[in-house]
């Protein structure tokens, strides 16, 4: 009879783990998948969801099962995915702020979601657009100059606290030094309708947001906060228009529980991406003013720590913390 030392035994029950690890990774989908969304049904992240859904149900043979959790600033859904086996069969399709501010955001969250997931990509992202009232300045250099030498006339609208418009503002203060004030609404219908009434003058949202508005000559677009000038979008960047430095997006990112086999992280993506360089489904995000993503898990995990370092420093210069 052979007799296996401690060590061997230890070597023994990794390699069998291990090999069945890389078996049941080799299998997956075996059988539906369900995509949390920490957020109402209806919104972004429900459309680009059901947008990628018949693509990477072909590509996965696998039903994908859409589950909108909303509640806690988007921490109730999160929490959730979590907690959930990391398995590949419970996926997160998440926003900014589920990502990199509700960690600084909420003292009450208990986790943080750069160690809790295992990020796979980054679906889409949103560029930031810079909207003003016709009443406001015609340009974001006049407007920042018009609200220096007037502190706390002009003020500016987002969809509810806490909410990337809402901290995307307020580091636009601190970046140029000048006070506006904040009139958050219940949604981002409502706080576009502000602006056109010239309730408030600035709002800052994704391009398709107000697009339609723009064209019908009922309120400005500033200027865009990106790096560079976006395809499709003709505006000038932030940069350009007197802001450097200043650049911002909403965008929307899949995660699995941390601990989920990089084999199904990969397959995930694989999958996501396919779906992303299908014709229909990006004409369909440009229309939506929406950016296909596609990073690798690692690129994506990198740029969300650089982020979440930015974004902890806004909340705590601004003291923005909601208990």
């Amino acid at each position: 009879m052979t007799v296996l030392s401690r060590r061997q035994f230890v070597l023994a029950s990794v390699t069998m783990v291990a090999g069945a690890t890389v078996a049941r990774a080799a299998e997956y989908p075996a059988r539906p998948i369900t995509v949390i969304i920490p957020y109402a049904a209806g919104g972004a992240g429900d459309t680009i969801i059901r947008l990628l859904q018949p693509a990477m149900e072909r590509d996965l043979g696998q039903s994908l099962i859409i589950d909108s959790r909303a509640g806690g600033g988007g921490t109730i859904g999160a929490q959730a995915v979590a907690k959930a086996a990391p398995d590949g069969y419970t996926l997160m399709l998440g926003a900014t702020n589920n990502f990199v501010i509700n960690q600084f955001l909420f003292p009450k969250v208990s986790f943080d979601p750069l160690a809790a997931f295992a990020l796979i990509t980054k679906v889409a992202d949103v560029p930031s657009v810079l909207y003003a009232s016709l009443s406001a300045p015609a340009t974001l250099a006049a407007f920042v100059a018009a609200a220096k030498a007037n502190p706390g006339k002009f003020s500016y609208a987002s969809p509810s606290v806490g909410t990337t418009p809402h901290l995307a503002v307020e580091r636009l203060k601190q970046m140029t030094g000048i006070d506006l004030v904040h009139i958050p609404y219940r949604g981002a219908p409502p706080a576009m309708q502000a602006l056109m009434a010239n309730e408030v003058e600035l709002y800052l949202a994704g391009c398709g947001v107000g697009r339609n508005q723009v064209e019908a000559g009922k309120v400005r677009a500033l200027a865009v906060a990106s790096e560079q000038r976006v395809p499709n979008i003709p505006l000038p960047t932030a940069d350009e228009s007197g802001v450097p430095g200043y650049v911002t997006a909403n965008w929307w990112g899949l995660a699995a529980p941390n601990s989920t086999p990089q084999p199904v992280v990969d397959r995930i993506r694989r999958a996501v991406v396919a779906a992303l360089a299908e014709k229909t489904v990006r004409e369909r995000l440009d229309l939506l003013g929406f950016l296909p993503g596609g990073n690798t898990s690692q690129k994506f995990l990198d740029e969300s720590r650089v982020e979440a370092k930015g974004w902890e420093e806004t909340i705590a210069r601004g003291k923005l913390v909601i208990d």
